[in-house]
Formats: C-alpha cells, sequence, structure tokens
C-alpha cells in the first residue's frame, strides 16, 4: 500500500497544469559585460594559414596598418583582401582605433591575407578577453584554418596522381 501512495503522490506533483501556453522560451539570464576602457593595452597575435605566418603587434593609433614595412594598399592590392584583414575590426566597431605592424613569410597573397586575419583576431582577443572573444569567436575569426597542401608522396608524380597503367 506504501508504494501506492508514494506513486500517488508523484502523479500529484508532476500533475500540475500551467495557466498559460506559449511557445517563446524564457529568456537567458543577461551577463553582464566590463565596460570598454581607454584603448591604451598593446596586443600581439600570431596567425597561420597554407604557408603563411604573420606575426602581428597591435596598440592603440590611427588605424594605421603596416605589412613588410610597407602600406596596407600597397601590400594588398586586392580590396577583397583588405576587407578580409580589417573584418576583426569592423566586427568590434573598432576601425581606425588601433594601429598593426605586421611581418609576414611565405606563402602567397591570400594564405599572408588569412594569416594576417587570424593574427589581429587573436591580439584584439588577448588585450579584451571579456569583450572581445564572443563576437569573434561568432564570427568565426579565432579558428585557424587547417587546410595545407597534400605533400608528394614517394612513386607518384603529385600527392595523388600515379603514372598511366600500363597492361602490356
Amino acid at each position: 500500500m506504501a508504494k501506492n501512495e508514494a506513486v500517488e503522490a508523484v502523479a500529484e506533483e508532476t500533475a500540475v497544469v500551467p495557466e498559460s501556453y506559449t511557445t517563446e522560451t524564457p529568456a537567458a539570464e543577461v551577463k553582464t559585460v566590463k565596460s570598454r576602457g581607454p584603448l591604451t593595452t598593446p596586443g600581439a597575435g600570431l596567425g597561420r594559414r597554407k604557408e603563411a605566418i604573420a606575426r602581428v603587434r597591435i596598440k592603440p593609433g590611427t588605424g594605421v596598418i603596416t605589412v613588410n614595412g610597407r602600406e596596407l594598399a600597397e601590400y594588398f592590392p586586392n580590396k577583397l583582401h583588405q576587407q578580409l584583414i580589417t573584418d576583426p575590426f569592423t566586427i568590434l566597431e573598432l576601425s581606425n582605433q588601433y594601429d598593426v605592424i605586421a611581418r609576414i613569410t611565405g606563402g602567397g597573397i591570400a594564405g599572408q591575407a588569412g594569416a594576417l586575419r587570424l593574427g589581429i583576431a587573436r591580439s584584439l582577443n588577448e588585450i579584451d578577453r571579456d569583450n572581445n572573444r564572443p563576437a569573434l569567436k561568432k564570427a568565426g575569426f579565432l579558428k585557424r584554418d587547417p587546410r595545407v597542401i597534400e605533400r608528394k608522396k614517394a612513386g607518384l608524380k603529385k600527392a595523388r596522381k600515379a603514372s598511366q597503367f600500363s597492361k602490356r
């Protein structure tokens, strides 16, 4: 008999009917973020993409980007690459507030642009993790693109291309 009473008590607790139904999910708790103080902290980051390596230093300034001692527009004349590089600043609404000094080695133009973007994103993340990290992570700027060229295998012409098969 005690078992039936326990089952009935549980059934009564779970049988509570809500007064109204809604399709909306309850609002999540809003995380309080520390306000951004004055931009006085410098940062540094390393970015890699394909064979390119970018060592990046940023400091508060007027938005000048210098790559291997040259202006951004001179080093990367393609507007698409320029936009790719400045995307982390645009996402965080920090355009023209930091100067960037970068040293890039290896790879081609597209790989160097990707490496520079990752280096800038990592240095901005280092400066203010509380405010910058969620936006940079959501945009995918903190993830390294792992795709690299496959190595050539012994006995093949390229990484996967073999010589033509001859039956006789």
